[in-house]
């Protein structure tokens, strides 16, 4: 089962500002454990949305409308993730709670998802 550990952005990450040394040295045994047991797919970090478009598509049909970062509201954006492949939600629970503050200073938060895998086959999400 793939699952992605969403961490979230914050003023110290939209500020484009580099973690500690304790920090990285945090995230880095982080994700030697994660490739050791087997389990991490992808790991990456963003830059801040600065450096970022956003796409909305306003008009079904016509061109989204292009606007260029940096984008308000920190916490409701995205500064890096995880891709994990585990047997269980409740693996990908215990990974998740294994991952130091992300951002530090007691700012980090993330979000685990699950990936859609294969066809989609729920109804409610396919368009008629």
């Amino acid at each position: 089962m793939l699952f992605m550990l969403i961490v979230k952005a914050s003023p110290t990450s939209e500020a484009g500002k580099l973690p500690s040394n304790e920090l990285m040295e945090a995230m880095s045994k982080y994700n030697k454990e994660l490739m050791e047991a087997g389990v991490r797919v992808m790991a990456k970090g963003l830059h801040p949305s600065s450096n970022g478009i956003r796409l909305s598509y306003v008009e079904p049909g016509e061109k989204p409308v292009v606007t260029e970062g940096p984008f308000a509201n920190p916490n409701e954006l995205v500064s890096g993730f995880f891709l994990i492949d585990v047997a269980s939600r409740e693996e990908a629970i215990e990974w998740a709670m294994r991952m130091p503050d992300p951002i530090g200073n007691g700012e980090g938060e993330a979000e685990l998802r699950q990936v859609f895998e294969g066809p989609v086959e729920n109804a409610e999400t396919q368009s008629d």
